[in-house]
């Protein structure tokens, strides 16, 4: 018996993909614009380039970054790398050089997957590959035979770089069972034979794992958006082009469609969103209009691969008094609350963080249940259970915040605006949307400084240079002081007093 199709490889992503490829070969994996990509085409394109992958060093356990931009070549060499026993780290090329630079040298694979086209600075200077500019039928037509690995089911898959606000992300090493166990016997909502979810993610995401090994693992149809960025319009495109029934948006995406275009999700069967909590008032307005559409909220950590735990929305969820609950746990994974923080254990916890053994035991812990010891992840999240069992969000136990689905860390941002040649005081600060829940919308950056001539647009292009885009705060605004409280602390209550409005604070920028 080949050492692939041996025990235990069903928690193995590229197993359970080449699964599929043997139940169902001729079935649709990937739908890309007109082009349609069977099971078996896709299986045997990877084995291809894995063999590309081995000849130039890949090995397992590896971790190797691939920056190349979304679609059916894009997930083909991800599973290629699975194949060669290593992880992926998934890169966006749009991040700023430096950043880059840094993570590519931080995952020290023997080769960066990457096009020509990518300025090598960029990237570091290392050996670069990239599949032949073909489709994949003809790189299926290549491949000299299956490709068999012996590969652990603790081996990572992927990696997950966070934030970084602090000009160091986090490497959060997600191993192939932490994936898995949303697809299995009870695979997430909207999964599985017939269906198709739109991959529209960013790749650094763990959301692109849902969107891509969800349906790939399961039988079902994964659809690439061809823009960057999912709008109404693209949406409608993947409903009619590809036919998409499943999508996952972040809540602020899912405001935005529901508030511009609410049509645009007619014809769907399941609307998966999460990432920060629910508006009750854009939840009942999409409830009304589509009374026929499963719509999960998903709540998780990147921690704990895409999802803890689901909820089924209803009705009468937008009345409740601590908003739209986050629901039940997932398929091989247990919720506690320890002083009222939520803790997440089983399956689904990351290894810990590339190379940063400090940061990893801060996070990482045990919790002593019924006599048995568990490895827990400190979410740093607090939340309640109903009588029914049911986990409601409540907020952050620390500054910490997500915004349109990045986890973002003011403090970590003040560094860097503190280095802008001009600043001499800085507080960054999440500002309270319109809807009635107060969800914070965007950051803004309150600064006081030495010069008269420093401008709110020379600051954020200042911090362009050295944080991701969505870490930039959105309004910059300058203060004569920043006031404190009784105790020496920036008082943020006073600062947000301070202005008339969210809007204000935006049109400084």
């Amino acid at each position: 018996m080949p050492p692939e199709t041996g025990p235990g490889t069903g928690r193995l992503l590229h197993s359970a993909v080449a699964r599929q490829a043997r139940i169902r070969p001729d079935a649709v994996a990937l739908a890309e614009g007109a082009v349609r990509i069977g099971y078996r085409t896709l299986d045997h394109a990877a084995d291809t380039y894995a063999e590309a992958l081995r000849e130039l060093g890949v090995r397992p356990g590896d971790l190797v970054p691939v920056g190349l931009p979304r679609g059916a070549r894009l997930i083909a060499v991800l599973l290629a790398v699975l194949k060669c026993g290593a992880g992926y780290a998934a890169l966006d090329p749009a991040q700023p050089p430096h950043r880059l630079k840094e993570i590519v040298s931080r995952l020290g694979a023997p080769v960066l997957v990457a096009p020509d086209s990518v300025e090598g600075a960029a990237w570091a200077d290392r050996p670069r590959w990239a599949p032949p500019e073909e489709d994949l039928a003809e790189a299926a037509r290549r491949r000299t035979g299956p490709v068999h690995t012996v590969v652990p089911e603790s081996s990572v898959a992927s990696v997950f770089f966070t934030s970084g606000t602090s000009g160091r992300p986090k490497g959060v090493l997600s191993p192939h069972a932490a994936t898995l166990r949303l697809f299995g016997d009870r695979p997430v909502a909207g999964l599985g034979p017939g269906r198709v979810m739109a991959q529209a993610a960013p790749a650094p995401w763990d959301a692109f794992s849902l969107e891509v090994w969800g349906p790939l693992t399961t039988g079902g149809t994964c659809a690439p958006a061809p823009a960057d960025r999912m709008l109404p319009d693209d949406l409608r495109r993947l409903r009619t082009g590809s036919g998409v029934d499943t999508l996952w948006l972040t809540s602020a995406l899912f405001n935005l469609f529901v508030d511009e275009d609410p049509d645009s999700f007619r014809g769907l069967r399941t609307v998966l969103t999460g990432g920060e909590a629910l508006s009750p008032a854009h939840v009942r307005s999409f409830l009304r209009r589509h009374p026929d559409v499963e719509l999960v909220n998903g709540y998780g950590p990147v921690e704990s691969c895409v999802f803890a735990t689901t909820h089924t929305v209803r009705p009468e969820d937008c009345g409740l008094p601590h908003g739209i609950p986050i629901g039940r746990p997932v398929p091989g994974t247990r919720t506690h609350l320890v002083d009222g923080e939520i803790w997440v254990t089983g399956d689904g916890l990351a290894r810990g963080y590339l190379a940063d053994p400090v940061a990893t035991r801060s996070a990482f812990t045990t919790l002593t249940l019924e006599g048995r010891s568990l490895r827990a992840y400190r979410t740093g999240d607090r939340g309640t259970y109903d009588r029914q069992g049911v986990l409601h969000f409540l907020g952050r136990a620390d500054r910490q915040v997500k915004i349109a689905g990045h986890r973002l860390e003011p403090a970590g941002i003040e560094n860097v605006a503190s280095t802008v040649p001009g600043i001499r005081h800085c507080h960054v600060l999440p500002v309270p949307g319109p809807g009635p829940a107060g969800a914070p919308d965007h950051l803004a950056l309150f600064y006081t400084s030495w010069s008269h001539d420093l401008t709110a647009a020379d600051i954020r292009r200042a911090l362009a240079q050295r944080l991701p885009h969505y870490s930039v705060p959105a309004a910059v605004y300058r203060v004569p002081y920043l006031p404190v409280t009784a105790n020496g602390k920036v008082d943020p209550a006073a600062l947000l007093s301070s202005l008339p409005s969210p809007a204000a604070v935006r049109s400084t920028s």
